[in-house]
């Protein structure tokens, strides 16, 4: 079971997070990876434990010191990535990654991790139904909501890229699925 990782990707507004939190209430090996980002805080969130926040600056200079497993400047000046200290950390203690990432960063791990990773790309049944969800939030502009959506139908394109899709129309039938998948990784 020693460094598995799995790595949930999707659209915003596809529960994605919701998802990796059921897994992770089920498996005391699995230790989430908190990503880094050049992003401000939303709301609640708090440096260390749902993002490294860094400021643009000191991304792009640990992006020159070869810091990151991956990293994408998603929006204009908007960087997330995996740190490799992170990594190490979380193998060190001898658990299992779960990765909850944008689609492009999904890939990319799909590609460093290789055999070690199994990826899911987790969607919506529609883009209509992710404007829904994305508004319900309440945690951005409607400005941001619509780069949101039109982000998601290109992210959408990427899913055959990933092991397994998993489609979120019904929650609960969707933290079932989810958990099989990742029940059978960790069992081989």
């Amino acid at each position: 079971m020693s460094n598995k990782v799995i790595i949930f990707s999707a659209p915003s507004g596809s529960g994605k997070s919701t998802i990796v939190n059921h897994i992770l209430k089920l498996h005391p090996e699995m230790e989430f990876s908190v990503s880094a980002t050049s992003r401000q805080p939303r709301g609640s969130e708090r440096d260390g434990v749902e993002y490294h926040f860094l400021t643009p600056d000191e991304f792009r200079r640990r992006i020159a010191e070869d810091c990151f497993v991956e990293y994408e400047e998603v929006y204009a000046g908007s960087y997330y990535g995996t740190l490799k200290s992170e990594v190490q950390k979380i193998w060190d203690r001898g658990h299992v990654i779960i990765f909850d990432v944008d689609v492009k960063g999904g890939v990319n791990l799909k590609k460093y991790f290789g055999d070690k990773a199994l990826s899911v790309f987790i969607q919506a049944p529609s883009v209509e139904e992710l404007r829904k969800r994305l508004v319900a939030r309440g945690t951005d502009s409607p400005e941001a909501i619509e780069r949101r959506v039109a982000k998601a139908a290109e992210e959408m394109t990427y899913a055959d890229r990933f092991d397994y899709i998993l489609v979120n129309d019904d929650l609960q039938a969707a933290f079932a699925e989810a958990e099989e998948t990742v029940d059978k990784f960790l069992s081989v």
